[in-house]
């Protein structure tokens, strides 16, 4: 006889975990439904009493490595919340971003050496997730170490290749600094990407189960097709790629970077840093995940979910901080000297900030910025005044701007990706 139940599931990060449960428990003999929602968390499972048991069904989805709650409710949501937060005004507000950046290149998005970390935290939840195919790649030669390359290089050439095509959309849609609508459209670009960003970091937290809903997906008929691949000892390379469109939390944020960067070149390189850095453990995986235990599986794919989010919050900034809207914070202003009807104030490029000035409204401002050597980084080369359509590249020197503050008020400026900011502060 036919029976019903419902269970509340823990441990869902993306639409790959939703598949993965179905098509265990639809190939489980005993089960004649199972829907899972990820939206809700909930499994709606229609099975047979007399084989299969409620308490043998939660072992099988307990033994893929998700659990069972009495309690739905989020736990420790405010305190998560604040801790992407903190993470957020760190970044933000310290430099780090900028400090990593290597080069001009790395400008539009986070710096290489950020986007491989984060994939080097976010590949526990690559484990989890494409373990098994990964594993049945290694498997067709026990007695190679190449299956598992192979699988792993078609994988990062994907992410590559995606990241330059997202990178030249981000291109033709605005993403390089130049005319007033190119930063306008750049700015848009960011606050859409921060936006997913963050909202693909809350769904994997589970922290708003009502964003759940927006989720980047496949269409399932393609997804089942690449899950269920099984091609020959001399097509690990192959299934690499295929396994490299399947979308989950931590690689459609990186996917939002490639975009906002505005750049092919940039959004290439910085998808194959993401790569690169999921590559270590992936090469490793072995029985990594059983061996770590659940508990620092989540531990560690929540951690990744909490650096993207922050990331978004970050790019969100980035996109205010192109159109004059931004968070700021004031360490020092420099007052400017007035001689001979004109006010002069000096300032020192730093790598990390922008200097804060204070001028009077009505008079003609010689603006001097000593770019020492080797202050000048691919982040704050160039900074804009959208104020007074201002735009100027740094060279090593004296950098002189010149500008007439009108009114008072405080008029905000950032580099060119809006990743430094800067404040103007005009009294009468």
């Amino acid at each position: 006889m036919d029976k019903n139940i419902t269970l509340n599931i823990t441990g869902m990060t993306c639409m790959n975990c939703k598949n993965r449960i179905e098509r265990k428990l639809r190939k489980t003999d005993g089960i004649s439904r199972a829907e899972v929602n990820y939206s809700t968390n909930t499994a709606e499972i229609t099975y047979i009493g007399e084989k299969i048991s409620p308490e043998q069904i939660i072992t099988i989805i307990e033994s893929l490595g998700y659990g069972i709650s009495d309690n739905p409710a989020r736990a420790h949501t405010l305190r998560t919340i604040m801790i992407i937060i903190a993470l957020y005004a760190v970044l933000q507000f310290t430099g780090v971003l900028n400090i990593l950046a290597p080069s001009r290149l790395a400008g539009g998005n986070m710096g290489y050496a950020v986007l491989f970390a984060v994939g080097l935290v976010t590949s526990v939840h690559c484990a989890a997730m494409c373990g098994g195919l990964s594993l049945s790649q290694s498997l067709s030669d026990t007695h190679s170490f190449v299956p598992s390359v192979l699988y792993n290089a078609g994988r990062v050439m994907l992410y590559t290749a995606a990241g330059f095509v997202l990178g030249l959309a981000g291109l033709l849609t605005g993403g390089t600094a130049g005319a007033e609508v190119s930063v306008i459209l750049q700015a848009g670009l960011k606050v859409i990407a921060g936006a997913f960003m963050l909202i693909i970091g809350a769904n994997m937290l589970n922290i708003f189960p009502s964003l759940r809903s927006l989720n980047i997906r496949l269409p399932k008929f393609i997804s089942d097709r690449i899950m269920l691949a099984r091609l020959g000892r001399t097509q690990p390379f192959i299934v690499g790629i295929l396994n490299g469109f399947m979308p989950c939390g931590p690689l459609q944020s990186m996917w939002l970077v490639a975009l906002a960067s505005g750049s092919p070149v940039n959004g290439a390189l910085s998808m194959l840093a993401f790569g690169a850095g999921t590559v270590p453990l992936m090469l490793g995986l072995g029985s990594a995940v059983s061996v770590l235990g659940r508990k620092f599986t989540d531990r560690v794919t929540a951690s990744g979910a909490v650096v993207i989010a922050a990331m978004g919050l970050v790019m969100l900034s980035q996109g205010g901080a192109l159109v004059g809207v931004m968070p700021h914070v004031s360490f020092s202003r420099e007052e400017a000297g007035t001689l001979g009807g004109e006010q002069t104030v000096r300032s020192t490029l730093a790598s990390g900030r922008y200097p804060d000035i204070r001028v009077k409204a009505g008079i003609p401002v010689k603006w001097v910025i000593d770019a020492q050597k080797g202050s000048i980084n691919g982040c704050n080369y160039k900074f804009m005044i959208r104020d007074y359509n201002i735009e100027h590249t740094f060279r090593t020197g004296e950098n002189v701007i010149n500008f007439m503050p009108e009114r008072a008020g405080t008029v905000y400026y950032s580099c060119w990706m809006g990743m430094i900011t800067g404040s103007i502060e005009i009294y009468q």
